[in-house]
């Protein structure tokens, strides 16, 4: 295990030497920390009556923040979301804002226009402005989710009903994007995301890594959140551990490379990931 883990690392400096004419200017030391959250840390607070929500990442300034998890500028929120047994939301209309729920563990049910659906762990939800909704637990143990809150820009067209995915379910779509992401799509600006262009899982196996990497623009929104498994982020010359629950918010500086690394020997380790990547067209 410590060869093959040395290896790991080996590697990983090698990649990073890729990066050595931008080590002088790239983000270091507990600058990167800022750029972490994880709802564990954060206090509850309850919303449409029984909804508990922890802070993952908030608003706050990218580029230089002043607070930790304090990052987000094009979506709104990040949270933690939690519903007791038997409890249910408040019905509740979003308004100039959607919502994209994944479950990370429980199960219940989401109604909408008078359909109702059943929800179960991996289950992806994207709940459109406009369309009046609840949310419902319908087993013996806490339903758990992960919730990303987006604004929907004036003149777009928002879906008519919720569009569910169960991502148990769902293809492999891509399986050697910088080098070992396996990738399933959840949804996409087409399947009628407003701000963001990309909500996906991705999955590293044993053993190996993805490509570190940084971005030629600064407009970008890209967050990873570690699902099963505790995994290495390496950020800038950094190295983390990364928990289940911890997220890490790309540094749009187009300078600070970032990876993750399954050092595991016989397990995968698994993320929720989404992201904006430019201005783009509004569906109308």
């Amino acid at each position: 295990m410590l060869r093959k883990l040395l290896a790991l690392l080996t590697s990983t400096v090698a990649a990073a030497i890729l990066f050595s004419s931008l080590a002088a200017a790239q983000s270091v030391g507990d600058t990167i920390d800022l750029y972490f959250g994880d709802w564990h840390s954060s206090s509850p607070r309850t919303i449409r009556a029984e909804l508990q929500l922890r802070d993952i990442l908030t608003r706050g300034n990218a580029q230089a923040p002043t607070q930790k998890a304090a990052v987000l500028r094009f979506v709104n929120s990040y949270d933690y979301a939690t519903l007791a047994p038997s409890a249910s939301t408040q019905a509740t209309r979003l308004q100039g804002q959607q919502e994209i729920y994944f479950v990370e563990s429980g199960r219940g049910t989401v109604t909408a226009a008078r359909q109702t659906s059943d929800l179960s762990r991996n289950f992806a939800i994207l709940v459109p402005a406009n369309l009046e909704f609840t949310i419902k637990n319908t087993g013996d143990q806490p339903l758990n989710m992960y919730v990303i809150n987006e604004p929907v820009p004036a003149g777009f067209r928002p879906n008519s009903s919720i569009l569910l995915r169960d991502e148990n379910k769902l293809p492999i779509t891509s399986s050697d994007g910088h080098w070992a992401h396996l990738v399933k799509t959840l949804f996409v600006t087409s399947d009628g995301l407003a701000t963001l262009e990309s909500v996906l899982t991705v999955a590293l196996d044993p053993l190996t890594m993805g490509r570190p990497h940084v971005v030629d623009h600064d407009d970008i929104e890209e967050v990873w959140t570690a699902l099963e498994g505790t995994s290495i982020a390496f950020v800038g010359n950094q190295l983390r551990p990364q928990t289940p629950g911890m997220a890490f918010y790309h540094i749009p500086d187009n300078k600070t490379p970032h990876t993750n690394i399954n050092q595991n020997e016989d397990s995968q380790v698994s993320f929720l990931y989404f992201a904006r990547y430019h201005p783009h067209d509004l569906r109308k």
